[in-house]
């Protein structure tokens, strides 16, 4: 006979027990709050627990994985913090897309508009808020990453609160283009295609902006900068908070 195996569920990207999952939907019970709210709670009691100095709590299988996702979203946003920190921060951003799908009350066919929220909120789609929604929203995850990397819109990556763009277009290119993204790359310290440690730039090459006239040509959050010296630059980019 073939061996039987116990039923899983699926739950924010990971597999519960079948009780942990009847826990959990007793707790629901219980106290009117759904399984994210429980498990937003243990994340706050378990910060709590990390300020304690206490030793490792015994967790549940789905309260570690968001621990370790907390600790690889702060190393990958090269943040140092420590446990607390990193599941404080953790905590705040489901919150966050919880406040996002709360607004579109939890509806399916809002996928779109809920990511664009998400983007807007952290400026990149962070892994944990896709999981997230794909729970909320009983949408599978491979189908919220086939639409993140189809839109352009979206970013899988962490990007700067602004975004900066250098013309690099036939105009542009003989007006002294060259010499203007040479003289972003040594103000803002990075390279196209990257964003500093902070997440304030993110550094990119255009072929055209629309303004050829006015080459060489950088945008800044949408605002368009013509002929800037490396001193407007350091001006331009001191501005930005």
């Amino acid at each position: 006979m073939p061996r039987s195996t116990k039923k899983k569920s699926k739950f924010v990207g990971m597999r519960l027990s079948e009780k942990q999952n009847e826990a959990l939907s007793r707790l629901q019970k219980d106290s009117k709050a759904s399984k994210s709210d429980v498990l937003l709670r243990g994340l706050e009691l378990l910060s709590e627990y990390y300020s304690l100095d206490l030793d490792k709590p015994p967790l549940s299988f789905d309260l570690r994985s968001l621990e370790t996702e907390a600790m690889h979203l702060a190393e990958s946003l090269k943040q140092v913090r420590d446990k607390k920190q990193a599941i404080h921060q953790m905590v705040q951003e489901l919150a966050a897309v919880d406040r996002i799908l709360d607004k579109y009350d939890g509806r399916e066919n809002a996928l779109i508009q809920v990511l664009l929220d998400i983007q807007t909120e952290n400026h990149w789609l962070p892994k944990p808020a896709l999981i997230w929604a794909s729970e909320r929203l009983n949408v599978p995850l491979s189908r919220i990453y086939h639409i993140a990397t189809f839109y352009k819109a979206f970013s899988l990556e962490p990007q700067g609160r602004h975004a900066v763009q250098v013309c690099l277009g036939t105009a542009c290119q003989v007006r002294g283009a060259k010499r203007l993204l040479d003289n972003v790359i040594s103000v803002l310290g990075i390279e196209p295609g990257q964003t500093d440690d902070k997440q304030k730039f993110t550094l990119s090459t255009v072929n055209c902006l629309g303004c050829c006239a006015l080459g060489p040509v950088m945008r800044i959050d949408g605002q368009y900068y013509s002929k800037p010296g490396l001193k407007d630059i350091e001006k331009i980019a001191a501005a930005c908070d």
